[in-house]
């Protein structure tokens, strides 16, 4: 790995390969850093995998250059050369995150004084409007498990829970049994940074839970043991985002959606659904578990057909 410098007001400090090689391999500073990330900015899993790959990229770029140090320019030309992959806005804005974080950790641990990564700025996202299900969609991907389907209870359940409360995939991951309380209609979610909010949880959500647990979960746990996740996999283990993600794909498939949809698809629906209610914007932010209510505004858009009711309704040419 190349050296790693910093720029100092009155000096630079650089970070010889050999200095770096002493203090941590390669492997080594991944290992490091995914515990910093865990144990000290309390991110989620998936967050955590990801900063993993963008640090490896990273790392590899790094032991390319020829430089003895690096320099802002330097770190710029790498951002030129994530935009010349073509990577979605929010994969590049998290690419750079990670590098600041990285360098950031490098500060704490005396390794580097300033680090030029920080005078990055965070790539601007265009506010795009989301994919988002009509009503209809939406009622025709809830009910497309059917009987005759391996474990459809569950798949009912599953995609009602991710759709009732609005949840991330990770935080319906990862719910157990004691989490969700049916009688009292809410269940207890652990998100972002491992922040805990409580969820409301509709009729029809809680009558598809009670008969996923009662039949098919029971059937199952009788045949692997016991397990305390809510949602649990054809083994009886804990389902994987990725198992969730395939089930949605699949049933979308089904019920006629031609849009290119994912788990996080609901999220938006929901959030959508209830702007266009009329629930209050902190309201939204609040059940949704977003730090800033900057991340709920984007839920303000109207679908197309209320926004052609309404300019046809009060626009003098309308």
């Amino acid at each position: 790995m190349k050296a790693i410098a910093v720029l100092n007001s009155s000096r630079r400090r650089k970070l010889t390969p050999q200095r770096i090689t002493a203090k941590k391999s390669k492997r080594n500073w991944l290992k490091a850093f995914t515990e910093y990330l865990a144990g000290e900015c309390y991110l989620a899993e998936s967050t955590i995998r990801a900063y993993q790959c963008d640090l490896k990229y990273f790392l590899q770029w790094v032991g390319k250059q020829t430089n003895s140090h690096l320099t802002l320019s330097d770190l710029a030309d790498y951002v030129d050369l994530l935009h010349k992959r073509k990577l979605a806005r929010k994969t590049l804005a998290r690419h750079i995150v990670s590098m600041r974080l990285f360098f950031r950790y490098l500060q704490l641990e005396g390794i580097v004084q300033n680090y030029p990564a920080e005078q990055l700025g965070s790539q601007k996202l265009w506010h795009c409007i989301p994919q988002v299900l009509s009503s209809k969609e939406v009622e025709r991907l809830l009910t497309a498990p059917v009987p005759g389907d391996s474990y459809w209870r569950r798949d009912r359940a599953l995609l009602e829970m991710l759709y009732a409360t609005g949840c991330r995939v990770s935080e319906v991951e990862n719910l157990t049994l004691h989490d969700i309380h049916l009688d009292d209609k809410y269940c207890l979610c652990t998100g972002k940074g491992k922040k805990q909010r409580l969820v409301h949880l509709g009729n029809i959500a809680i009558e598809a839970f009670q008969e996923w647990k009662e039949i098919e979960r029971t059937d199952m746990v009788a045949r692997f043991g016991e397990s305390n996740f809510a949602f649990l996999s054809y083994r009886g283990k804990k389902m994987s985002q990725r198992n969730i993600w395939g089930l949605v794909r699949k049933y979308a498939r089904r019920a006629g959606i031609t849009a290119k949809i994912c788990t996080h698809t609901l999220r938006h629906s929901f959030a959508t659904h209830m702007m266009v209610a009329g629930v209050d914007l902190r309201r939204v932010q609040e059940i949704l578990g977003h730090a800033s209510i900057a991340t709920t505004q984007i839920y303000t858009h109207v679908d197309m057909s209320s926004l052609k009711e309404i300019h046809e309704k009060f626009h003098p040419r309308g």
